[in-house]
């Protein structure tokens, strides 16, 4: 125990599952030491939005420290964590610093899932940290830019965008890139024959957001193909180039901006512990969040399969993630206090996807009742708009989404750092000779 009689507590992970953890533990007085190699909260369901110049930056990210303000006994460590010792509860960083408690709680996230895929991890665009969405962003003004400067590089695939995964993060990257293309894009580049532009939204699955209803299917697929967006779906993708993207079914498309939305798997921290693992290499845990034969440390968020009240495991949410981290605080303030600790039940709030700007599928509730159209994007707008941290970001993403609605003109939409890597077209497109793959117009 700490010198305050209260216990002290290890959170790896500055997530919505070491946030809710962290602050309901400092509310009570514990001791916290939170160590993420970040010094900020990123509110990762947005991160679409950063990459489509929706939204900036200090929108979605906001320093740990300022989250903690109020809470006195947490303090913040930034360093990556390369080593934990469960039985000791002890944690190494890579510059080799050490943090220790009476209890350890784990949530380190995720990292993207190539399925082994040749080329995805080297030539495509994950959307799971800001630093991916700045990329991205940056990645789709250099090839428009690139279009402007010299329009045969249309040929050879400058305005193909292709998106893989036609689950919740694709569909709204998908729908976000659209309208970029449709509504900002014709007055960012006025001269550019912007109408060209073609955006490939592939799946191996039959439908888009197969955790929906079919209804949501239908509503969401017909909205996509409305807005310009091309859907191949029953499509595996077999290899990512720099200049094109293999598909399982022969063809190919030239392309220089490939968006990989096709899963997550537990970080490579967790590949290094000796402690049960299951689907997708995530941390296994008993019904209260600890980890079993150590229970005094618990595991959360997308690091961990988490079950439900019948045994089946939750799906990597954000929701999920913040009450299990509220939930693991409370059972260690009880174990501590000598009370028994509670199975997690967690609160289905509904499942919810942004298909484009004033519109949205929402399953809403334990039943999940449907809400399709402008009702169901009014839902989203207020329920990600209270899930961001703090009145600032809440009030500065209403601003953006309004002007968005008034203006369509993203001050976001511009390539801060221009001595940046630029893309290499290879070849003068005069004298390239071969195929003509899909998304060629010639």
């Amino acid at each position: 125990m700490s010198t305050n009689g209260s216990p002290s507590v290890v959170v790896v992970g500055g997530g919505f599952g070491g946030v809710g953890c962290a602050k309901e533990l400092g509310k009570h007085g514990a001791t916290v030491t939170v160590v993420d190699r970040r010094n900020y909260h990123q509110f990762q369901p947005l991160l679409y939005q950063v990459a489509t110049a929706e939204l900036g930056v200090p929108d979605v990210a906001r320093p740990l420290r300022a989250i903690f303000r109020k809470e006195e006994t947490v303090d913040v460590k930034i360093g990556e964590v390369t080593a934990v010792d469960p039985a000791t509860r002890t944690v190494t960083t890579e510059d080799g610093r050490t943090f220790s408690g009476d209890y350890l709680v784990i949530a380190a996230g995720s990292r993207p899932n190539f399925f082994n895929t040749p080329g995805a991890e080297e030539h495509s665009f994950p959307l799971y940290t800001v630093e991916n969405a700045k990329k991205l962003l940056e990645r789709l003004i250099l090839v428009f830019q690139g279009a402007d400067e010299d329009p045969r590089r249309i040929d050879q695939g400058a305005l193909n965008i292709v998106i893989v995964g036609a689950g919740p993060t694709g569909v709204e990257t998908a729908g976000a890139m659209a309208d970029f293309i449709n509504d900002v894009a014709p007055k960012v580049f006025r001269h550019l024959d912007v109408k060209r532009t073609r955006i490939y939204l592939v799946d191996h699955g039959s439908v888009v957001l197969a955790a929906f209803s079919d209804k949501a299917h239908d509503y969401a697929a017909s909205k996509l193909q409305h807005d310009g967006v091309t859907l191949k779906l029953g499509t595996g993708v077999s290899e990512v180039t720099p200049d094109r993207v293999k598909l399982s079914d022969g063809s190919e498309i030239l392309t220089r901006v490939v968006v990989w939305a096709g899963g997550i798997q537990a970080p490579t921290l967790a590949d290094d512990l000796d402690l049960p693992k299951g689907r997708g290499g995530r941390l296994d845990v008993l019904a209260d969040l600890t980890v079993e034969g150590f229970p005094n440390v618990y595991a959360i968020g997308d690091l961990a399969n988490i079950p439900d009240a019948d045994g089946k495991v939750l799906p990597q949410l954000g929701s999920v993630a913040l009450q299990a981290g509220r939930w693991a605080a409370k059972n260690i303030l009880a174990d501590a206090a000598g009370k028994p600790r509670e199975s997690f039940r967690y609160k289905d709030k509904g499942i919810m996807a942004m298909v484009s700007s004033g519109s949205a599928v929402a399953e809403m509730g334990p039943h999940h009742h449907e809400l399709h159209g402008h009702v169901a994007f009014a839902a989203w707008l207020g329920v990600h708009a209270w899930l961001m941290s703090g009145v600032h970001e809440r009030v500065d993403a209403f601003l953006s989404w309004a002007w968005d609605f008034v203006g369509s003109t993203r001050s976001n939409a511009s390539l801060v750092d221009p001595d940046q890597a630029r893309i290499d077209w290879g070849p003068d497109p005069d004298e390239q000779t071969g195929s003509t793959p899909e998304g060629d117009p010639t």
